[in-house]
């Protein structure tokens, strides 16, 4: 009587965490806890397939931001010129990377269910609003290389006046709740993004494809993303603390968000930049770094994020972001210097 009084309770016991668990999964599912979990993937924003679309200036947008989720592996993940690459558009220099630099922040603001969240006066998530910080911060590097570097012609030159506005757009605190508001201000930016985007097609701006334009903008992607790999291995804080569950979900998606905005901008670089980079050999390491960045915005934990030990068979997601993150750390170094040189 007592054995099958046991095996009773262990059934309900059993059967009310399998329950739990699925709930668990479905609600996060339901509120879009994890980034991805949508049908539209913020990370892979390019397509070879434009748009069928009347409008000429919408006919010369190069990619599709309709994409697959971020757990499937897009058709031509693993060869050269994935997500689009250097065939995928033959207009203008720099349409391909003012696109680059819009889709990802514009998903987040206007796609994404429950939009933007790191200025929420209640915070439901963080997952979410770290991987909305990560992206932010690779938003705000190209637009401001763009504006001081890319579209002039030296330090002299007069500023585009619609970049300019975009980038100080661009500086407003993540989680500013009014006056202004954080998603008002980075719309704001697009707008002038499109409005520059527009010259480029009709050709009353300029986007300079020269080495001395992309070195700046490279070195600042590498050392954004060398602060993330930094907080990926570490295992104390500056206090001397060992390093949270709650800080170490954080610094993963933090630098997922980064990997996530750097793919397509890398790859509308291998595009816009092609002649420089097959001139100084850099298209394969260009090649190499997006890879990684790719490998990086895929990764997706069932649940959450664990820390388990390196030997054991529980996951370290930290240790395995931190793998990817470090390999586009270095070929990006090295694209600099071979640029360089």
């Amino acid at each position: 009587m007592e054995k099958e009084f046991q095996t009773f309770v262990w059934a309900r016991i059993i059967g009310a965490l399998v329950i739990a668990v699925v709930l668990i999964w479905g609600t996060m599912k339901l509120i879009n806890l994890v980034p991805g979990s949508s049908s539209h993937s913020p990370e892979i924003l390019y397509s070879s397939e434009s748009h069928e679309n009347t409008d000429s200036t919408q006919n010369a947008l190069p990619y599709n931001a309709h994409s697959p989720s971020m757990g499937q592996t897009p058709k031509g993940a693993d060869t050269h010129g994935a997500y689009g690459g250097t065939e995928a558009y033959k207009g203008p220099k720099g349409v391909a990377f003012v696109n680059a630099l819009i889709a990802p922040i514009e998903y987040e603001l206007n796609e994404r269910f429950w939009g933007w969240r790191p200025n929420d006066a209640i915070k439901f998530t963080d997952n979410v609003n770290e991987y909305q910080l990560g992206l932010l911060e690779v938003t705000r590097r190209a637009s401001t290389r763009l504006t001081e570097n890319i579209s002039r012609t030296g330090s002299t030159a007069v500023i585009n006046k619609h970049l300019e506005r975009a980038m100080n757009s661009f500086m407003i605190r993540a989680d500013s709740l009014i006056i202004p508001s954080a998603e008002s201000s980075y719309n704001e930016a697009i707008d002038n993004l499109n409005r520059y985007k527009k010259q480029l097609i009709k050709n009353e701006a300029s986007f300079y494809t020269r080495t001395d334009n992309l070195i700046p903008l490279l070195k600042s992607f590498g050392e954004l993303v060398g602060s993330c790999d930094e907080k990926l291995v570490k295992r104390t804080e500056d206090t001397g603390e060992p390093v949270s569950t709650f800080s170490a979900d954080n610094y993963y998606y933090y630098a997922k968000g980064v990997a996530s905005a750097l793919v397509p901008i890398l790859h509308a670089i291998e595009n816009d930049f092609s002649q420089v980079l097959e001139t100084r050999n850099g298209s394969e390491i260009l090649h190499h770094a997006i890879t990684s960045c790719h490998h990086a915005a895929e990764m997706k934990p069932w649940l959450f994020v664990t820390e388990g030990n390196l030997n054991g068979i529980i996951p370290n997601h930290r240790a395995n972001m931190a793998a990817s993150i470090s390999h586009a750390r270095f070929y990006l170094g090295l694209l600099v210097v071979t640029l360089s040189t």
